[in-house]
C-alpha cells in the first residue's frame, strides 16, 4: 500500500511540474508560413495512376491535411477509373517530411464479359465498382518556398477481405 501511495504521489508531482517545464521551453511542431498546397502525379499507391491535389488545413507547411485525385488507365480492353481521397499528416520540417495517411479509393473497372448461349458467343460490356481502404507511409520532399515536390513510400490496400501490405508509390509534382 505504501508503494502505491508513493507511486501516486510521484505521478502527481510529475504532472504538476510538467506545465512549468513546458512554459520554459516552447516546442512548436508546426512550420508556419503559407498554407502548403501541392499538385502531383502519382504512380502506384491508392490511385494506381492518378493526378492529385493536396492541401494543409492550417496556415502551415506540415501538419494535418487532405488529398483528392482522379486517375484513369486502360490495359487490353479493360479500363479503370480511380478516385483516391485521404486524410494525411506531415511530420518534419524544412521541406523534409514523413507522411502518414488513411483514406479510401473508389475504383470502377469496365471490361468485356463473354458468355455462351446455345452455339453463339455473346459479348457484353460490364462495369464493377468497389471501394478500397488505404494507408500511406512515406517520405515527402516539399520545398518551403514552393517548387518541385517528390513523394515515395508504401501504401497498404484493403479490399474485399484482402490485404496488400507492400504497394509502393512514387509521385512528382509542384508545391505552392
Amino acid at each position: 500500500m505504501k508503494y502505491l501511495q508513493g507511486l501516486f504521489f510521484g505521478l502527481l508531482v510529475a504532472c504538476l511540474s510538467a506545465p512549468a517545464a513546458a512554459q520554459e521551453r516552447k516546442v512548436d511542431f508546426y512550420e508556419t508560413g503559407n498554407r502548403a498546397q501541392s499538385f502531383y502525379v502519382e504512380l502506384g499507391g491508392p490511385g494506381f495512376i492518378s493526378a492529385n491535389y493536396d492541401v494543409r488545413f492550417q496556415q502551415t507547411r506540415n501538419g494535418l491535411g487532405a488529398r483528392a485525385g482522379i486517375g484513369y488507365f486502360s490495359i487490353e480492353g479493360e479500363s479503370f477509373l480511380t478516385i483516391p481521397v485521404q486524410l494525411n499528416y506531415l511530420l518534419g520540417k524544412a521541406g523534409h517530411y514523413f507522411e502518414m495517411g488513411i483514406g479510401a479509393s473508389y475504383v470502377s473497372n469496365s471490361y468485356d464479359a463473354h458468355y455462351w448461349t446455345g452455339n453463339a458467343e455473346y459479348t457484353d460490356r460490364t462495369t464493377d465498382s468497389k471501394a478500397l481502404g488505404s494507408l500511406v507511409f512515406g517520405y515527402r520532399k516539399q520545398p518551403v518556398d514552393g517548387g518541385f515536390n517528390f513523394r515515395a513510400g508504401l501504401s497498404p490496400i484493403l479490399f474485399d477481405g484482402n490485404f496488400i501490405p507492400y504497394l509502393p508509390y512514387v509521385s512528382f509534382g509542384y508545391s505552392f
